[in-house]
């Protein structure tokens, strides 16, 4: 497990054609790995699809936000 206090990481993604910065801890950086193997596809394409929830929200958040929030919801137990 990387040093749970370690300062983000910027990567650069590509979401619909258009390549972005995203900062985000190593931890999360590893969690979204993780998901986008168990989801089958690449970290960009799950990047894109948080992208696409994120942007249907009333008031929403920035794109690394959106990933943290992504995915802490999915830790969550069913029904939390």
């Amino acid at each position: 497990m990387p040093d749970l206090f370690h300062p983000p990481v910027k990567r650069s993604v590509e979401i619909a054609g258009h390549k972005t910065s995203i900062s985000l801890e190593p931890l999360f950086w590893d969690w979204l790995r993780a998901a986008a193997v168990e989801q089958g596809v690449p970290i960009n394409a799950l990047v894109a699809r948080i992208d696409a929830e994120r942007i249907k929200a009333a008031t929403p958040p920035g794109l690394a936000g959106a990933i943290r929030l992504w995915l802490a919801a999915r830790a969550l137990p069913a029904g939390d």
